[in-house]
């Protein structure tokens, strides 16, 4: 329009009919808002956080005080690539045999077990990890090349003195769960030990939904050089996942948040505190 304007000496009015486009197109301003800073933190959080999610990254951008929906997020994280790579695992049928009863509270129900990598030196090392079924708090990680019985007595007697200790909790047919010392502390403190079927452990699935993001976020993306190193950087991890990190079955919010606020709300406005934070975050 703008060619046959200047080369012909035709009006604007004129070009338009001509071409058959609308006058209201050609003068029309993008009102847009300028989005190139938004991209530019989208970005570094990304960088920062390489395994979250476009909606924990929501998440954060508005705990940050960015006035922006999860639409837009999406697309600008759709826009930059950020998309997290994900493997497709087959899914297989299976059924718990008799479906625990949920926990109400905090320290009802505890579930532990233990997750597995290696040095830089080739050296293998093990990692006791407990967490509250309820706030999803991550209790404690405890990394040695050897954790036995003893040990996981231990890092549960120091747990018991700081906030108390659960009657139920779930773990597999490890050795180390069925020692005798294991069975001795448990009946002495009178904590009921809830053992899963071997081979079954969608049966104890919400420690095997925090030892997946352990590993992802934290186990697949460092590099451990010495045992303290890998101590310094689990204890690092720990308090991001319980302070900072968005929990999205916890309505958003960090399981340590979530537990201060059902100890200052009570239970009864539980729900209706996450069912804010939701929309609130959307």
């Amino acid at each position: 329009m703008e060619y046959l304007a200047e080369t012909h000496a035709v009006s604007h009015r004129r070009a338009c009919g001509l071409i058959g486009l609308r006058r209201s197109s050609f003068y029309y301003v993008s009102r847009a808002q300028d989005t190139t800073a938004l991209r530019m933190r989208l970005r570094e959080l990304a960088l920062s956080r390489p395994r979250f999610g476009y909606r924990r990254l929501h998440i954060l951008l508005r705990r940050e005080g960015w006035r922006v929906n999860h639409k837009r997020t999406y697309r600008l994280y759709c826009e930059e690539s950020l998309a997290v790579r994900t493997k497709k695992h087959r899914k297989r049928a299976s059924q718990i045999r008799i479906v625990p009863d949920l926990p109400t509270g905090p320290n009802q129900r505890w579930g532990m077990d233990f997750v597995a990598d290696r040095l830089e030196t080739g050296h293998r090392f093990r990692a006791l990890t407990i967490v509250d079924v309820f706030t999803r708090e991550c209790l404690a990680i405890e990394a040695d090349f050897s954790v036995p019985g003893r040990r996981v007595v231990q890092v549960l007697e120091r747990l018991a003195a700081t906030r108390g200790m659960a009657p139920v909790i779930t773990v597999d047919n490890g050795s180390e769960f069925f020692s005798k010392e294991m069975d001795r502390w448990a009946y002495k403190n009178s904590v009921r030990l809830d053992f899963i079927r071997p081979g079954k452990p969608v049966e104890n699935p919400f420690i095997e939904s925090f030892n997946g993001r352990l590993r992802d976020e934290c186990l697949n993306s460092e590099l451990f050089l010495t045992l303290d190193d890998a101590r310094r950087k689990l204890a690092e991890w720990q308090q991001d996942y319980n302070k900072s990190r968005p929990h999205s079955s916890l309505g958003g919010t960090p399981p340590a948040e979530f537990a201060a606020r059902w100890h200052s709300t009570g239970p009864e406005e539980v729900k209706f505190l996450n069912l804010e934070l939701v929309q609130s975050a959307g």
